[in-house]
């Protein structure tokens, strides 16, 4: 009786995915992108958000995936594009319910007299808050929404160990930027 000959074992994807992402990052991301952004941003499109929603959140979703590649905790159990998809959809549902919670809070039925009575320069009153929001928070928000500066480069400058945690202080750092907003906006609305 003659053996059959064994097929080689073929390595799992995320261990394809992970060689392909520490050999040639960039190409092996710039692939991902292709795949998986359109679906992602059709996905998010019908589910009521922009097209810079769909560019953040996929953002997110790769940042997720590379980290769990790089780091040995990636387990595909279908295609990488597929699971981005899962990953966009999760995160769309959470941001979503974010900002639910968001528009709850209470504002008055008629802006109408708060607009007719803002100044002219109320345009820049944002640069306000940002200024007071501390250096570290200016810069980074400066960085990612005025110069378009990619997180990767602005977690490199500020020396954070990874996209995903430049990512959450850019979170944060917004967060207490429409915090301000909102609790000058209730003062102002409160004295009129």
């Amino acid at each position: 009786m003659t053996a059959s000959p064994r097929l080689p074992k073929t390595p799992p994807a995320s261990a394809t995915l992970r060689h392909a992402l520490l050999t040639n990052r960039e190409q092996a991301l710039t692939r991902l992108y292709h795949q998986a952004f359109p679906a992602v941003s059709r996905y998010i499109g019908r589910h009521g958000g922009s097209e810079q929603d769909a560019q953040d959140i996929f953002q997110d979703a790769l940042v997720i995936l590379y980290e769990q590649a790089i780091g040995g905790t990636l387990t595909l159990t279908a295609a990488p594009r597929t699971y981005l998809m899962g990953i966009g959809r999760n995160l769309w549902h959470h941001e979503q319910r974010r900002r639910a919670r968001l528009s709850y809070e209470a504002l008055p039925d008629d802006l109408e007299p708060l607009v007719a009575e803002a100044p002219e320069e109320s345009t820049f009153a944002v640069l306000d808050y940002v200024e007071r929001l501390g250096e570290k928070c200016k810069s980074m928000l400066l960085a990612f929404y005025y110069f378009q500066q990619p997180l990767t480069q602005i977690a490199a400058t500020n020396g954070y160990r990874s996209v995903r945690s430049a990512t959450v202080q850019k979170f944060k750092c917004l967060e207490r930027l429409r915090d301000s907003v909102r609790r000058a906006f209730k003062a102002e609305t409160i004295e009129l």
